[in-house]
């Protein structure tokens, strides 16, 4: 049987409160961010409206249950923010991280900064740049990014974003494995390793496949 619609075609099949409890310290700001997706987000072109109906299990929970790989305090980017997946979850579902939700195109940096000043972020800030525009210019203890593009040429454009002794935390589908292995040479060059992980799996299905890349040797040298 399908899953009952709202008006926008949301699902009202939302995750029951416990989880939310667990996940999000302020549940109500998750759902208010939930319906700019529905709202905003479909009328900007952000989000598909075909993606309505499972903006909780495929988006928002998939980036909630990797909350807890980030390290206490840490300052994070969400490189091709995009419509705020990671970045606004993560922000949501962890207060005590600074995130940095870096966006080119303006129509979706302007979304991010209405969905920021909406949900009252004091620890998320909006920058529209290019990741290469930020490189030796600003570093953060995690770079993290999801759909944006391969991992040879993410790790190019994330890890010079990398602080010494931070890591870099890719959400990937279920080729990931095969993309660590295509990505070998950038790999060796930046002297860094690649595991692939799973995540959630008592939460959402599939659960979140996530490429954790750290140095090989420590803290780097800059």
């Amino acid at each position: 049987m399908e899953t009952p619609l709202d008006g926008r075609g949301l699902s009202r099949e939302t995750p029951s409160s416990t989880l939310l409890q667990e996940l999000f310290p302020e549940d109500k700001a998750i759902h208010r961010y939930i319906d700019l997706l529905a709202g905003l987000g479909v009328d900007r072109g952000l989000i598909g409206p075909r993606e309505v109906p499972r903006l909780w299990s495929r988006h928002v929970l998939n980036c909630a249950v990797i909350a807890a790989a980030f390290p206490h305090g840490s300052s994070v980017v969400d490189v091709g923010s995009g419509a705020g997946l990671p970045g606004v979850v993560l922000a949501l579902a962890r207060p005590d991280l600074r995130v940095c939700l870096l966006e080119p195109l303006l129509r979706r940096a302007t979304f991010l900064g209405e969905v920021v000043a909406d949900l009252g972020l004091e620890n998320v800030e909006v920058v529209r740049a290019r990741a290469e525009e930020l490189h030796a210019v600003r570093t953060f203890t995690v770079a993290t990014a999801r759909a944006v593009a391969p991992l040879h040429r993410l790790m190019e454009w994330c890890w010079p974003l990398v602080a010494p002794g931070g890591r870099m935390l890719a959400l990937k589908g279920a080729a990931a494995q095969d993309e660590v292995v295509s990505s070998r040479s950038v790999l060796r060059r930046f002297g860094i390793g690649a595991v692939v992980e799973q995540w959630g799996a008592d939460v959402t299905t599939p659960p979140t496949t996530l490429v954790r890349i750290e140095s090989l040797s420590g803290p780097r040298e800059d």
